[in-house]
């Protein structure tokens, strides 16, 4: 049963998305993966108007409708699997709506009550990554045709610089409001301040003490300046006097929790009392093994 339903999320994961958004939305950074994707599903798209049902065979199998991590699924009108080119082939044939919580069935049936055009529409919502069992974000582009969804979608393991800023602004606010409640938040891995790749991490500058970490709560508790990264950079100290001089940012090293990759990161900082707020986004994209 486990299987199933894992098999059954990779099927649904780039199809269930409500058709809010035009083809030209892309998460930043993922510019190259945004437009992989949408040839791959214009190319889908023109060969089943070519060769019609025959081109399921084509679809679902390696070769010239996959692309690195990218392939093609299509569904028709009625929820039933017709194509996939990746491991959730199994599903091919099958009526994937039962397998479904309420809240994506609902998002499965807007996506498929869509009139057929030439529109490709896109939408971002999180799903769990086959490749490393977490979940992450995902971008899907799907075209309606011919009573059928023809869909490609990629992962977005990395949040936009406005998102960094957006949880800062928040954070920053519910401290001033009640640091003491905040913190504890913070610390128990509340979703408000713990979005996919996006952390909070708050030190008490007074006592030079780590209070509160939204990912890694091992290092609650230790003496913020002596915060090292991987290359040894002594990324608190860095924090504390680009704080003191009054910048906001400080750009450095840092494992990013979705990927497990050493990544370029730039956390946005923010003093609130005796208070510094941090909050950084992951860029560059470095080997695991870093």
């Amino acid at each position: 049963m486990f299987a199933r339903f894992i098999l059954c999320a990779l099927a649904l994961s780039t199809v269930i998305a409500a058709p809010t958004y035009a083809d030209t939305a892309v998460a930043p950074g993922y510019e190259e993966e945004a437009a992989r994707a949408s040839a791959l599903l214009q190319k889908a798209v023109a060969m089943y108007k070519e060769e019609g049902n025959a081109a399921f065979a084509k679809f679902s199998r390696q070769g010239e409708f996959t692309d690195g991590d990218l392939y093609v699924y299509v569904l028709d009108r009625n929820g039933y699997m017709l194509a996939a080119g990746g491991p959730s082939a199994a599903l091919i044939g099958r009526d994937v709506s039962p397998l479904l919580d309420e809240e994506l069935k609902e998002h499965l049936a807007t996506a498929l009550q869509q009139p057929d055009s030439d529109q490709i529409h896109s939408d971002e919502y999180r799903w769990k990554n086959w490749r490393d069992g977490k979940v992450e974000r995902k971008r899907v582009y799907y075209q309606l045709y011919d009573d059928k969804s023809f869909a490609v979608g990629y992962f977005v393991n990395r949040s936009s610089p406005a998102a960094a800023e957006q949880l800062l602004d928040d954070a920053a606010q519910a401290m001033q409001a009640d640091a003491e409640g905040t913190i504890e938040r913070i610390n128990r891995l509340d979703p408000e301040f713990n979005r996919d790749d996006l952390y909070v991490f708050v030190a008490d500058l007074d006592s030079q003490t780590m209070v509160a970490h939204g990912y890694n709560r091992r290092l609650v508790g230790i003496h913020f300046p002596d915060m090292k990264n991987r290359e040894g950079m002594l990324v608190g100290q860095k924090l504390i006097d680009a704080a003191n001089a009054g910048e906001t940012s400080v750009s450095y090293v840092w494992p990013n929790p979705v990927t497990g990759n050493n990544e370029e990161k730039e956390t946005h900082i923010r003093k609130v009392g005796n208070y510094l707020v941090a909050v950084g986004y992951y860029q560059e994209i470095r080997s695991a093994g870093e």
